[in-house]
């Protein structure tokens, strides 16, 4: 029985890949969400501020519950910080802050990686939720090569995102980083905090993509016994 399959141990892999990304991210967060920033400005102030000086004025920004929840909603303009973010004036606070800031330039700019997502993510959130159930239901049914192979590229869909997402999020970084620096907001070791936190929460979008990766090549081996 395929429940009992050695390649779970892909899934599982990729289970723990994810786990251990977000346990640092946490842990990261935690101990610069401690270190106030010398200017005292809260995430909110930052993201105002930083999106004034680069002439964004159309940009909304909300508070959502949660830690940790922070997006930038393109289809909106709205930039979502979360309780932990909004009005809280740590080092954290502050990068996580202008790293949403740096997905409302890339939209403002008209960032290439960010429309190729944006493109993808109605494709890939159906592809992701009906991929594996589609595999599976080809695999109760006989290894139905049909249903397989439209499991799997719905599935590789997600997957494409999740690759796409990668750049997304490390330039939104670089250039959270650049920006607070050029303006002032954090200096010294401030930057180098902020660096620590963005890189810790970048590991997680890392971590994600490899786990789908593991999963899709799962699906490709089970597609496979049937050929075998």
């Amino acid at each position: 029985m395929f429940y009992y399959d050695w390649t779970y141990i892909l899934v599982l892999v990729g289970a723990v890949i994810v786990l251990a990304a977000q346990a640092r991210v946490k842990g990261t967060f935690n101990k610069y969400s401690k270190i106030q920033s010398r200017t005292g400005m809260t995430g909110e102030e930052t993201a105002r501020r930083m999106l004034n000086y680069a002439g964004i004025y159309d940009v909304t920004i909300e508070r959502i519950n949660g830690n940790l929840t922070d997006n930038y909603d393109s289809s909106t303009k709205t930039l979502h910080l979360s309780d932990s973010t909004f009005g809280a004036t740590s080092v954290a606070a502050v990068g996580v802050a202008a790293h949403e800031c740096g997905h409302a330039l890339q939209h403002a700019e008209g960032y290439n990686p960010l429309k190729i997502r944006s493109v993808l993510f109605p494709a890939a959130n159906i592809g992701s939720k009906f991929g594996i159930p589609i595999v599976i239901l080809g695999l109760f049914l006989g290894y139905n090569p049909i249903l397989m192979q439209i499991g799997i590229w719905a599935f590789s869909i997600g997957v494409l995102f999740q690759l796409v997402t990668l750049p997304v999020e490390f330039n939104a970084s670089a250039r959270a980083v650049k920006l607070l620096d050029n303006y002032g907001i954090l200096a010294g070791e401030e930057i180098v905090g902020c660096k620590k936190v963005l890189n810790a929460a970048a590991l997680t979008y890392v971590a994600a993509a490899a786990a789908a990766v593991l999963q899709l090549l799962r699906l490709v081996l089970l597609s496979g016994r049937r050929r075998d």
